[in-house]
C-alpha cells in the first residue's frame, strides 16, 4: 500500500505561552524568504476557531500550522502534493519537515523557555481517506513499515503505536517513545 499526503504533528511541551500573532509574523517572514523546500504562498489566521487550525502557513506542496486540533497545541506539517519514493521516504520527509519547523519556530522565539516541544511523542496522519481509510486493515498494513522506519529513526524499538480508530477521523497513529528523541536528529536522520 502506498501512503501519500503524510502529516506529522509535534506537540508543544506544556502550555502555549505565546500570542498566536507572533506566529503570523514568523510565517510571513518564511513566505518572504521562501526558506523551506516547498513553495510558500500565504498565511491564514484561524485563531477564532476553538481547538482548530490556529495559524496556517499555506504552501503549494505542503502547509505548516501551529494548531490546537484535538485540544493540544503543536506544529503540524501537512504534505499535500504527491511525493516519489517509498513509504519510509515519505514518513521521513514529513517528520524531518515537522521537526525542522519546530526548531525554526523555537529559534525565532529565541528565549529557550517560551516555546518548547515534546521529545517523546508525535502524531502521524494520512490525509487521504481514499488511500488510507481509517480502518483496522489500514493500521495492519502500515504498522510493520512504520515500526521498521521508527526503529531506524529512534535507534531503538522502545515506543508504542496507538491507532486512532474513530471512523470519522483521518487515519492516524500516535507514537509514544520511551526514550526522548532529538528534534535536530529527526531532521538529520530523514534529510
Amino acid at each position: 500500500m502506498e501512503f501519500q499526503h503524510v502529516n506529522v504533528k509535534l506537540f508543544v511541551d506544556g502550555d502555549l505561552k505565546i500570542d498566536l500573532e507572533r506566529f503570523i509574523e514568523i510565517f510571513h517572514g518564511w513566505v518572504s524568504e521562501q526558506s523551506v523546500d516547498e513553495l510558500l504562498v500565504d498565511v491564514a489566521d484561524y485563531r477564532h476557531v476553538p481547538n482548530g487550525p490556529g495559524v496556517v502557513l499555506v504552501g503549494h506542496e505542503a502547509d505548516y500550522a501551529v494548531n490546537n486540533t484535538g485540544g493540544r497545541w503543536g506544529t503540524t506539517y501537512n504534505r499535500k502534493a504527491r511525493l516519489d519514493g517509498s513509504n519510509a521516504d515519505r514518513f521521513g520527509q514529513a517528520i524531518s519537515s515537522a521537526a525542522n519547523a519546530c526548531l525554526r519556530l523555537q529559534s525565532a522565539i529565541d528565549d529557550g523557555q517560551t516555546l518548547r516541544f515534546r521529545h517523546d511523542e508525535l502524531e502521524l496522519t494520512i490525509n487521504d481517506r481514499a488511500l488510507a481509510p481509517n480502518t483496522p486493515e489500514t493500521f495492519a498494513a502500515i504498522e510493520p513499515e512504520l515500526r521498521d522506519f521508527l526503529k531506524l529513526v529512534f535507534g531503538n524499538d522502545d515506543f508504542a503505536l496507538e491507532h486512532n480508530s474513530n471512523p470519522r477521523s483521518l487515519f492516524g497513529v500516535s507514537v509514544k517513545a520511551a526514550k526522548p528523541f532529538d528534534l535536530a536528529g529527526l531532521v538529520e536522520a530523514n534529510s
